[in-house]
């Protein structure tokens, strides 16, 4: 066996109705003095009164932070960590954004790293204030991820990737994730499957065992519940198998990265503000099709864990129908089909493969190699 690293969350809770522990939970890992971090959407549910409730009941002093942005730029970050000041600890409450800006403000409040410090693999050295990740999405799995996403100017994306942002505490209350929009957890739930698909077929070096098993019960849980977690927003075991798949699928790709459908997505949402799991969902299909050509295995392998009617097909026919069922789950659950769908025209696309063929930290994990002929044609046939 090839060695390899595997690091997460140390801790994780689970259940519903954990919000309203959140007070003596968060005393104990982030002290009498904390940040809580969301947007302002979050602000206008029932879920940050709940969570403020809880910390104040809990004798915890509170400020909250709630500028966050989808796709957050470096000011937000830059003032999350100014409001971080004199605190003991920070609670991210919400989507992927809030969570990374927290990620973030717990590094850089401490004083010893600037934000431009810490860009890349393996920047960011700490230390950090304490830190507990809340989701209100099934989708990104940041609460167990080392990743932070920024936008840098206007449309290009950077990322700090570190196990020093990794929280010490992931809580899962599928509660919270009840009243999502239908399109939000369509393209949240699809953003999971992405990172667990693209976790497995990864050709990083340290795509590993544990990813890879992860990978298959994220995949499992999340084929069998979204299409449910979308038409019947109320029915809670779906929405927990959808919260947990996520979870499950941050850990396997936090460790074994993701590769060219994130690369292809990451400027849609620069450039047209298309949100990230929507942007993926577009091109997903399309990057698996293009992989299957010379590495059909892998999406063979997850193809009836996900969807069981294709058991029993060959390699090839396997990896197909895989792209072609989660195109149609897409479809189903109600996501634009095309990039036409989000506004993109044929004149868009060649600078969407300029800026694609940038992601060069993510390019390299794929089992195919793109070039940049390739990423105009992946482009072409998603419009």
């Amino acid at each position: 066996m090839a060695p390899f690293t595997f690091n997460t969350t140390p801790s994780i809770r689970m259940g519903a109705g954990l919000i309203d522990e959140l007070g003596s939970i968060a005393k104990a890992i982030c002290g009498e003095r904390v940040l809580l971090v969301t947007d302002p959407g979050m602000m206008a549910t029932g879920i940050v009164d709940r969570a403020l409730t809880a910390l104040k009941g809990a004798g915890v002093a509170v400020n909250v932070f709630s500028d966050v942005q989808a796709d957050p730029p470096e000011s937000v970050i830059l003032a999350a960590t100014a409001a971080a000041k004199d605190v003991t600890g920070i609670i991210g409450l919400g989507g992927g954004s809030s969570i990374d800006v927290a990620k973030l403000a717990a590094l850089l409040a401490t004083g010893h790293e600037t934000l431009k410090d810490v860009y890349g693999v393996g920047m960011a050295k700490g230390p950090r204030l304490p830190l507990i990740a809340v989701p209100t999405t099934a989708g990104t799995g940041s609460e167990v991820t080392p990743i932070s996403i920024v936008t840098t100017g206007a449309s290009e994306k950077m990322g700090v990737v570190s196990p020093v942002i990794i929280p010490d505490l992931a809580l899962l209350d599928p509660e919270l994730t009840r009243d999502l929009p239908a399109h939000v957890t369509a393209a949240t739930g699809v953003d999971a499957m992405v990172h667990a698909i693209e976790a497995y077929a990864s050709a990083s070096p340290n795509n590993n065992p544990v990813s890879r098993a992860l990978a298959c019960e994220a995949l499992r849980l999340m084929g069998a519940s979204l299409e449910r977690a979308v038409t019947s927003p109320h029915d809670m075991e779906a929405r927990a198998d959808m919260l947990l798949g996520s979870l499950l699928a941050g850990q396997a790709f936090a460790n074994s990265p993701v590769a060219a459908v994130h690369a292809l997505a990451y400027p849609i949402g620069g450039h047209f503000k298309v949100p990230h799991g929507l942007s993926n969902a577009l091109v997903l299909p399309h990057v698996l099709r293009f992989n299957a050509q010379t590495a059909p295995g892998a999406y063979a392998d997850l193809a009836p864990i996900a969807f069981p009617e294709l058991a029993g097909l060959g390699v090839k026919e396997a990896a197909v129908g895989f792209a072609n069922e989660l195109a149609a789950l897409s479809a189903r659950c109600g996501l634009p089909e095309n990039l036409r769908g989000v506004g993109i025209t044929k004149d868009d696309l060649p600078l969407l493969a300029r800026d694609a063929m940038n992601q060069t930290r993510l390019l390299v994990n794929n089992p195919r190699e793109v070039t940049d002929a390739d990423a105009l044609a992946i482009y072409e046939a998603a419009l």
